[in-house]
């Protein structure tokens, strides 16, 4: 029998991250960490995948020259404020 995916609502999820349900939301929609939507209303986060969307550091490309590793994995001062 296979092992059960388990999914979180973005009010479990904040409790584990220790912010606010808007900020996971406001993450999700910014595309900093991945989610599934079932529905507009309904959106699940898988907690493998928030930990590690949020260890990795991303890379920018400036005008297609060049990358540059970009550790955005914190919040800005300015989303932190909005949380």
């Amino acid at each position: 029998m296979e092992e059960r995916e388990e999914f979180l609502t973005a009010k479990q999820l904040a409790k584990i991250l220790q912010v606010s349900e808007t900020t996971v939301r406001r993450l999700a929609q910014r595309r900093r960490i991945p989610s599934v939507r079932l529905t507009p209303h309904i959106i699940r986060f898988h907690l493998d995948a928030v930990r590690e969307a949020l260890e990795v550091p991303r890379y920018r490309v400036r005008h297609g020259e060049y990358t540059e590793t970009v550790d955005d994995a914190q919040l800005s001062f300015e989303e932190f404020m909005l949380s």
